[in-house]
């Protein structure tokens, strides 16, 4: 499953540029008889079947070379029962000489694992996966692209959703009209300081509607709190690009954009 995501693109790259080392592991090659089983019913009943503890032990003690590294090295299990994957988690793991994380199947996983092994339990979110193997490529891919010299341009991580705790503000390329859509003027005036005004406020407001869970969390500024203030209150004018919800509204009003 691993193969197309490791052979395109920005991940592909960085492998071939030894600027990180993916090494796949099938902890069936570590289990203890010749059908290769790694899962069984679970004690005290139920549905599904529950992966053995042994070939999973033998698995994790080989990748961790070792003493030193099964004391300080991430090892994480990708389970619905984690904590929600975070670009800060990302992050973290990006400073981390090496990360270890396993792919749960079936029903669960032998709690025995959770406890002597795991450091940590990640879940991409409120839903249900056949296996770990998609939410694994998910981290893999956030955390490979923060590593140095993975990206061509070191600000394009630090400007990406998320980094700064707020989603990206809306992006423009060539032409400047497009069938009569046009760029907002800012962009088009060289002048980089009301450029980035504008984005900081657009990537505010941006988050503020789709993601005001982000709004509470985020140390806001007074000049951000009094944009948040002013759209609280209905007031859109500062606005160059409104979410649906608010054109109607306010396109037509003559003060529209005319406000920094």
């Amino acid at each position: 499953m691993f193969r197309g995501m490791l052979e395109e693109s920005i991940v592909k790259r960085s492998i071939q540029q030894g600027l990180v080392q993916v090494e796949l592991s099938n902890f069936r090659d570590f289990s203890e008889d010749r059908h290769h089983t790694v899962d069984d019913y679970p004690f005290g009943g139920g549905a599904g079947m529950v992966l053995k503890p042994a070939p999973l032990f033998r698995a994790v003690a080989e990748a961790l070379d070792s003493e030193d590294e099964r004391q300080s090295e991430a090892v994480v299990l990708m389970t619905p029962q984690g904590r929600p994957f975070r670009q800060n988690i990302a992050e973290y793991y990006a400073r981390k000489d090496h990360i270890i994380l396993i792919c749960g199947h079936y029903e669960g996983i032998d709690e025995r694992v959770r406890q002597q092994i795991v450091t940590d339990e990640i879940s991409l979110g409120d839903f249900v996966l056949t296996g770990g193997e998609i939410a694994a490529m998910a981290v893999m891919d956030a955390v490979i692209r923060l590593l140095p010299g993975v990206l061509g341009n070191t600000l394009s991580a630090a400007e990406d959703s998320f980094a700064k705790g707020l989603l990206e503000y809306p992006q423009y390329t060539r032409p400047a009209n497009f069938f009569g859509l046009e760029v907002p003027g800012v962009l088009l005036s060289g002048h980089h300081q009301q450029v980035e005004v504008w984005r900081a406020k657009q990537a505010l407001y941006r988050t503020w509607i789709r993601r005001p869970d982000l709004i509470s969390i985020a140390a806001l500024n007074p000049k951000q709190a009094s944009w948040v203030q002013a759209w609280e209150a209905g007031d859109f004018s500062n606005i160059d690009v409104l979410e649906p919800e608010h054109v109607k509204r306010w396109k037509d009003t003559s003060n529209y954009g005319s406000k920094s």
